[in-house]
């Protein structure tokens, strides 16, 4: 007796750029969440920085400190990676975006001590945050994502491929708050629709409320 058995959706990965202090990079991050429990996809999460991102350009001072205190997380994803592979810096993204965001845990060592504990990585970590060691390879992510995208956007930026194989990258998408369900699938559909499609470049309208992690 044959048996046929039915074949499997083959799983698209999308690599996904991400700074941890970024709430719109977060309720993207959640979104993919969703989309995975309704579409055949893995989200990758890799770092960018967008104290990297801004070095040199003229911004307010709030900014300015807000990049100077952005390196310690993620120099820490960035060596967490390097020394404990990617599905660790999946899990250390999450809590440290969660403290973040959700907590109003802030961006220094407290808070990052407390995101390794979480996912029961080496505390040790957390000196990466004061050293320049991990910078060459945070350099390397960072460019890695944003370069097929350009300067002129920010984080989240996310790597498809095609249906030939080519690469789709596009920055976003921005929103809030993250749908759930089939309705993050069908965002997905229309997002690789658009992103797809040659020769296109942008979609906007003005942001009319706050980042919402409902």
């Amino acid at each position: 007796m044959n048996i046929t058995v039915p074949e499997q959706p083959t799983q698209t990965v999308a690599d996904v750029w991400v700074d941890p202090r970024c709430p719109w990079a977060w309720i993207a991050a959640r979104w993919l969440f969703a989309v995975e429990q309704v579409r055949s996809i893995e989200a990758r999460f890799h770092v960018m920085s967008l104290s990297v991102l801004n070095e040199g350009r003229e911004v307010p001072e709030k900014y300015r400190t807000a990049m100077r205190e952005g390196w310690a997380s993620v120099r820490v994803c960035i060596a967490a990676e390097q020394q404990h592979g990617p599905e660790a810096l999946r899990k250390l993204y999450i809590a440290m975006a969660t403290r973040i965001h959700q907590s109003r845990a802030g961006l220094g060592r407290d808070m990052i001590l407390a995101s390794l504990a979480d996912v029961d990585l080496p505390g040790g970590l957390a000196d990466a945050a004061e050293t320049t060691d991990h910078d060459k390879a945070l350099r390397e992510s960072h460019h890695a994502g944003m370069n097929p995208v350009g300067s002129e956007v920010g984080t989240p930026v996310i790597h498809v491929p095609g249906s030939s194989g080519e690469l789709i990258a596009f920055f976003g998408p921005v929103m809030s708050p993250a749908p759930r369900g089939e309705a993050a699938g069908r965002l997905w559909d229309g997002i690789l629709a658009l992103a797809g499609t040659d020769g296109f470049f942008e979609l906007k309208r003005t942001r009319d409320r706050d980042a919402r992690f409902d």
